[in-house]
């Protein structure tokens, strides 16, 4: 179909819409869903795919979409299998609001031909939102003298939700006061009316707080809830009122005037004016009270005006008044009964009895410690006493009888912390002056073994030479313990255990007084390196008391094995070893390699090897590689070289004092043909190519320094954290690892590579770097052939080989 259009833009779009509505009216059709709100994503919906009859193998060619003016994409569908699935989360009230009704309009569309559908899918409510009061709290005021039965009108709460999931009932807390009536004309306006049901009394309980709570109809149920505060007005309903109806002061003769008596103090439950006080004498008291006495009307003190004799009147009978300024006024009413006594001219006496110590610091509390009496020879007030402690001390007093104390302990003594207290014991009578007396005791507290004896920290490290002398001291531990006497007296002990086959007591010794430990033979680092054992510390208490400490002896090499040649090559009986050599080789060819091993470790075990010149000999065709041991040629051999080289090659350790060995290498010249075609420059049996076996040991020095790197990272962290927290002052702490570095193909004999923690009792943990930079004699230069190559390095091949070492 060939559309051609004509006039204008306003003619085209009427024409184009003229058409869309026919396709829609011949294809449209109309489909009903339903979903609950809040459904998750995926939640099946339906399959809209089926119901419009349209095949699934359609959906993509015919570019099927779904389309929603205004809800986005709440709604997706699955091209896979046609299926409607809630795409997000889906909420109700933001799509519909308090609408009994909420649906989602959706536009389907496929192409070719084109076809448009209408898809409504209807949000069903959940009860998802409880009842809500628009405050937390409500407030009231109600007069007390309100009558029953009124009303007062209270906010309601609002639910989002719809239909049962809205709110249906409102319920009151129990109370005596109020209760709750809920009045409707229909379900969207409901009156909550709070009705009083019994009087009120501000003196009582002047505010009430009430809980309203709504409750919805929705499975489960939600509930909302409010605190409603009723105050309640005051009205003057109460007169002024004294704590009681008589009191009785007594005061000395002779007392100064404008000396307070008493000071009155009543009180009405009313407030603001209602309770506010205005004191008074009864008109209707003596005039002799009006001579000695006044009143201050606003504070209620009664204070002296006369002079009092107690020989003349010993009491006065004195009636108040208490008036408020209420409307109408009312008063209450008390007697004041002052009786004058005689002057507090005595003071307390104290007696101490019947004392018990020293105190165990293991006794209970409660235990009495001592008896004490107070007297007074006063009477009445001036007789009587109160008894007191000096303050922040373990004990207490304990009344037995009237003016009878025991002094008993209140609480854990510990001599260790205070060995000796000061009691003073304080009488004070009740006069006016107040007089008092004072006695001290001394409470000693005695000793009981309570404390172990400890050691400075669990675990020590020791460093001692191997080959010591017998009975050598090679460590002091000590031990302390808070206790006195025989209680902080401690010995030591060896912890026996087997170490191999031998127990330990036959290494070691302990002195039981002094701490020291003594090595009883020689020890060897060839056959142990590590003896770790512990030692107990005991007091003479009873019963004693223990701990224990670990020692860690570390046995430090000496330089006390000399290196053991291996044998290679053809061997003899005397000793000298027999090497065949072809006459025409070329300058760097391998002859044979000595080897040797040494037992100790260390600097003690770095061999080098040397080659020795017989006397009156010539320059040697021959050199040896300081650290390889591989003898081979330096020049081609000639005519004057002979038919034989006898050869004797020096090995030597590092250590002090240096041990050697030495090895005579026969080196038999013959011809070509007569030369066997095995080099035997390794062990008997090698067929490696010589250029094969420089790659691997490449390859392999490489290999080693990498893991050496990484373990030496890994000790310097371990390390790091180890000694971070160490304390000053000669503290055990591991030491630190030190890289050890070699830029030739130098190597370690028979050595072992151990971690050893670093200990000195005389200052901080100690470490020696050992460098070690052997290098090989001048090799001259020749031209490339086709033998062994040197085993020296030259500039360009030099591999730097490093290990790890951790030494004292």
């Amino acid at each position: 179909m060939v559309f051609s259009w004509r006039g204008g833009p306003d003619y085209r779009r009427l024409l184009l819409s003229l058409w869309l509505f026919t396709i829609w009216e011949a294809g449209s059709s109309q489909l009903h869903y339903s979903v609950p709100e809040e459904a998750k994503h995926g939640t099946f919906v339906g399959r809209i795919a089926q119901d419009l009859g349209l095949e699934l193998a359609e959906l993509v060619p015919r570019l099927f979409r779904v389309a929603s003016r205004d809800r986005g994409d709440l709604l997706e569908v699955n091209l896979q299998n046609g299926i409607l699935f809630v795409n997000s989360r889906i909420d109700r009230e933001a799509l519909c609001g308090r609408s009994a009704e909420c649906s989602i309009h959706l536009e389907v569309i496929v192409d070719r031909p084109l076809q448009a559908f209408h898809v409504e899918v209807d949000v069903r409510d959940i009860n998802d939102n409880p009842p809500v009061f628009s405050v937390k709290e409500q407030r009231l005021r109600i007069s007390e003298s309100r009558m029953l039965d009124s009303r007062f009108l209270l906010e309601g709460a609002s639910d989002a939700d719809t239909g049962a999931n809205s709110i249906v009932t409102y319920r009151l807390d129990s109370n005596d006061y109020f209760s709750l009536i809920v009045s409707s004309k229909n379900e969207e306006n409901k009156q909550v009316e709070l009705v009083l049901r019994k009087p009120l009394d501000r003196e009582d309980a002047p505010e009430h707080k009430l809980l309203l709570t709504a409750t919805d109809g929705g499975k489960p149920e939600l509930t909302g809830s409010v605190q409603l505060l009723v105050t309640v007005l005051d009205v003057n309903d109460n007169a002024p009122a004294f704590q009681q109806s008589e009191y009785e002061v007594r005061i000395l003769e002779n007392s100064d005037n404008g000396t307070t008596v008493i000071r009155l103090n009543a009180s009405d439950r009313d407030e603001g004016t209602n309770s506010a006080i205005s004191y008074s004498f009864n008109r209707l008291v003596p005039p002799v009270v009006l001579e000695q006495f006044s009143i201050d009307t606003d504070t209620g003190e009664i204070i002296i005006q006369g002079n009092l004799d107690f020989e003349q009147v010993n009491v006065y009978k004195i009636r108040v008044d208490a008036t408020d300024k209420g409307h109408p006024p009312m008063a209450g009413h008390c007697t004041v009964l002052v009786k004058v006594l005689d002057e507090n001219d005595n003071a307390p006496q104290i007696t101490l009895t019947s004392l018990s110590l020293p105190v165990p610091e293991d006794a209970a509390p409660g235990t009495a410690i001592a008896l004490i009496s107070i007297s007074d020879l006063d009477s009445g007030v001036n007789g009587q006493v109160t008894c007191s402690l000096s303050p922040h001390v373990p004990f207490k007093l304990v009344s037995t009888f009237k003016n009878y104390y025991s002094l008993v302990l209140d609480s854990a003594l510990d001599r260790e912390t205070t060995a000796d207290y000061k009691v003073v014991v304080t009488a004070r009578d009740a006069g006016s002056p107040s007089l008092w007396a004072t006695a001290s005791v001394s409470v000693q507290v005695a000793d009981v073994n309570d404390n172990a004896p400890a050691f400075a920290q669990p675990e020590y490290t020791v460093f001692v030479k191997e080959n010591n002398p017998p009975g050598a001291h090679i460590f002091t531990v000590s031990a302390t313990d808070a206790d006195a006497q025989e209680n902080a007296l401690v010995s030591y002990s060896l912890v026996e255990r087997r170490v191999g086959e031998r127990l330990l007591s036959s290494f070691v010794s302990v002195h039981a007084e002094s701490g020291k430990v003594f090595a009883l033979q020689p020890l060897d680092h060839e056959e142990l390196e590590l003896l770790q054992f512990q030692v107990s510390a005991r007091d003479a208490g009873v019963p004693a008391l223990g701990s224990n400490v670990t020692l860690q002896v570390f046995l430090l090499d000496e330089n006390d094995n000399a290196p053991v040649l291996l044998g290679s090559g053809i061997g003899s009986a005397d000793g000298v070893f027999n090497q065949l050599l072809p006459k025409y080789v070329n300058p760097g060819h391998v002859v044979a390699k000595v080897s040797a091993v040494d037992a100790d470790s260390g600097y003690n075990a770095w061999l080098s090897y040397e080659l020795q010149s017989w006397s009156g000999s010539t320059r040697s065709p021959f050199r040896v590689g300081l650290y390889t041991g591989e003898i081979s040629t330096t020049r081609t051999l000639d005519e004057g070289d002979g038919t034989q080289q006898r050869l004797l090659v020096l090995v030597k350790d590092h250590g002090e004092p240096q041990l050697t060995a030495t090895v005579t290498v026969l080196v038999s010249i013959v011809e070509n043909g007569q030369a066997p075609k095995v080099s035997l420059r390794s062990s008997v049996g090698a067929t490696v190519p010589e250029s094969s076996l420089v790659d691997v040991n490449v390859y392999l020095i490489i290999a080693i320094c990498a893991v050496s790197s990484l373990l030496v990272l890994m000790l310097l962290l371990y390390t790091a954290l180890r000694c971070s927290a160490a304390p000053p002052g000669g503290v055990c702490g591991p030491g630190k690892p030190v890289l050890v570095c070699s830029s030739s193909v130098g190597t370690w004999s028979y050595s072992q590579q151990r971690r050893q923690r670093v200990c000195s009792g005389e200052g901080p943990p100690k470490a020696d770097l050992m460098a070690f930079s052997p290098g090989l004699p001048p090799c001259p230069e020749s031209a490339d052939g086709p033998g062994e190559p040197s085993v020296s390095l030259d500039s360009h091949e030099k591999v730097s080989f490093c290990r790890t070492a951790l030494f004292l």
